[in-house]
């Protein structure tokens, strides 16, 4: 692209203002932008090693609007490659998990191993009198695989960051309930639908959007009794010091309310719950120390930037994969601590699906805002107009507690806006050598912000 076309595609987030273009909800030139410079170049999750934990065990999902299969190998390393056959480029692989020796593509016959070289060719000395060169056309191979924490995690960039530096300051918050808690692992397979919706609209709203709890989910906090139940309504706020926000340098970022373990769990499980989560943060207390540790006992709703959300107390775990502007399939885990004696990791696993499952609760009132929002964008007057994330705006600040940058309390915008100062610096960048540089003074370009738009 030229220096003007990436100078436009960075108009559409003005960071000091706190504000992006309705327009990166539904466009289609953007939406091919994305999937090559946001897709193209970020780490994406793939799966959890609990899902494949054998040779030869293996899902299918999606890296942006690629199709690939994850393939546990015969020394225990993963292997991520196209799901596209070498010979006229059909689905190789067509069942979403299970476990094979190889891959037969049911067009012509041609056969992978595990591994993804390929094996076998039908007639390959009659039709191909031995010219075929087999090394030359086994699976195309994903650049890059890491798994943190038995999070499995891909990249289709070379030259991308590792995983752990793109990770960055937010791997400190990972840590505590990916490792220190003793482990999670996800329940699967995954719950999948498709929402009407631009895959930012959940993904934005995950990182740090406690406001819209009270109003959107009024009917679902009064009915389920959660320990968020006193915000139904709008009719208070919590109380200063009852949380926070985090945004980091590639857009990351969570918003935290303290003391809330038992999430959006019904009545019925949270006296299990808060005793399970009380009898571990006594231990993890010692180990981490009062603020560290009092992150384990709270509710962290964030989103691994561009596409994976989370809620931490809830057992929730989401990836947003995106098919169309105005199209996102969405896959939902439940995520359980891996100590956790198997009838409460059932009870979560059924509580999951109830509230952000397919037909849950929480799911459905958040998918009638997400469409709207993705729809309203495409209007020809309303695409050229701003939406505000300036809650908060100015009051931005570095904790010597607490890694990345912090908003002052748990109602804020401090993650919509750093979410969107990435996404700003990849969108309008040539190379992963050019964001580095646009991203060098994110904190600068975050804290300088003022109201006025």
């Amino acid at each position: 692209m030229t220096k003007s076309s990436n100078e436009k595609m960075a108009d559409l987030v003005n960071v000091k203002a706190g504000v992006q273009k309705h327009q990166i909800h539904n466009d289609e030139a953007l939406f091919a932008l994305e999937m090559e410079k946001v897709f193209g170049r970020s780490w994406l999750f793939l799966t959890h090693e609990c899902s494949i934990p054998n040779a030869g065990d293996y899902i299918t999902t999606r890296m942006g609007l690629d199709e690939v299969i994850v393939v546990r190998q015969k020394d225990q390393s993963i292997k991520v490659f196209l799901n596209v056959c070498r010979h006229r480029g059909v689905r190789l692989c067509v069942t979403d998990a299970g476990n094979a020796r190889g891959f037969v593509c049911n067009y012509h016959g041609w056969s992978y191993g595990a591994n993804g070289d390929l094996q076998g060719v039908p007639f390959e000395e009659a039709v191909y009198k031995n010219r075929l060169d087999k090394c030359k056309n086994s699976l195309h191979e994903i650049a890059r695989v890491e798994s943190y924490h038995g999070f499995v995690y891909g990249c289709l960039d070379p030259d991308a960051p590792d995983l752990k530096d793109y990770l960055g300051d937010f791997a400190w918050y990972l840590d505590i309930w990916m490792e220190e808690s003793g482990g999670i692992e996800l329940i699967g397979p995954p719950a999948r639908c498709f929402i009407h919706a631009n895959w930012k609209v959940p993904s934005e709203n995950f990182v740090g959007d406690a406001y819209h709890v009270g109003w959107t989910h009024t009917s679902a906090l009064r009915s389920g009794q959660s320990v968020f139940a006193p915000l139904a309504g709008n009719t208070a706020l919590p109380p200063e010091g009852a949380g926070l926000q985090v945004t980091s340098k590639y857009g990351h970022g969570l918003g935290v309310l303290f003391d809330a373990y038992a999430g959006v769990n019904g009545a019925e499980m949270i006296e299990d719950l808060m005793a399970w989560g009380m009898a571990k943060y006594a231990k993890l207390e010692k180990k981490l120390g009062e603020k560290r540790a009092r992150l384990y006992k709270s509710h962290l709703n964030g989103t691994i930037f561009p596409n994976n959300s989370f809620l931490t107390g809830s057992g929730v775990f989401k990836v947003w994969q995106p098919h169309e502007p105005t199209k996102t399939e969405v896959y939902t885990w439940a995520m359980v601590e891996k100590d956790m004696p198997d009838e409460l990791k059932e009870r979560i696993a059924k509580s999951v699906q109830r509230t952000f499952g397919i037909a849950g609760y929480w799911e459905s009132e958040d998918n009638d805002n997400m469409e709207s929002e993705s729809h309203m964008a495409g209007g020809t007057i309303a695409k050229e107009k701003v939406l505000n994330a300036q809650m908060g705006l100015g009051g931005d600040f570095q904790d010597p507690d607490y890694p990345g940058l912090v908003g002052e309390s748990a109602i804020g915008e401090t993650s919509y806006r750093g979410y969107y100062r990435f996404y700003r610096d990849l969108i309008s960048s040539s190379s992963w050598e050019e964001v580095n540089e646009k991203s060098e003074n994110w904190v600068e370009d975050l804290i300088g912000g003022k109201s006025n738009v």
